[in-house]
């Protein structure tokens, strides 16, 4: 509850929503705990705006669970996926688990932008070398062939939490 921001709004009438409402004279604002001290203020936005984005593990080995693989006229197989873990680069060669396909990454792009780099957290798709539609599918795990490259296995524990 103390890093929580408890804000009453009315999306309806927009209240407390951008700007402060006259209609909860009662409210005085929140206040929340954040690691660098406290953040207060009166609106929505605000206690979005104080949100602390999360710490994202870009010293781990690159995991890149697929979401699909598409076949792009002109351009070649691209992947798409959330990086979990990692960093995806062009240039970078890839192993595909556990299919263990290996080919060099061309282009990185995410909402039709190349990138230099996509890190933990991009929804990214990447264009393969000499990789047909049919070598990779969806739920295979791109990882970096040269730190850790991921690999297939027959069982694993996993700790569960509801």
């Amino acid at each position: 509850p103390k890093t929580v921001a408890f804000v009453p709004i009315s999306g309806f009438h927009g209240d407390n929503m951008l700007a402060p409402s006259s209609n909860c004279p009662w409210y005085k604002g929140w206040e929340k705990e954040t690691k660098g001290g406290k953040a207060t203020g009166k609106t929505l936005l605000e206690a979005i705006d104080s949100i602390e984005p999360p710490k994202r593990p870009v010293d781990k080995p690159l995991r890149l669970p697929l979401q699909d693989v598409y076949k792009i006229g002109g351009i070649g197989t691209v992947p798409v996926g959330r990086i979990e873990t990692g960093v995806l680069k062009p240039g970078m060669v890839v192993t595909f688990a556990p299919s263990n396909v290996t080919t060099e990454v061309k282009s990185v792009e995410m909402h039709h932008e190349q990138l230099t780099e996509g890190v933990p957290g991009d929804n990214v798709g990447f264009n393969v070398k000499n990789v047909s539609v049919k070598e990779i599918r969806r739920g295979n795990v791109a990882g970096d062939s040269k730190n850790d490259p991921p690999l297939g296995a027959a069982s694993f524990d996993a700790q569960v939490i509801v």
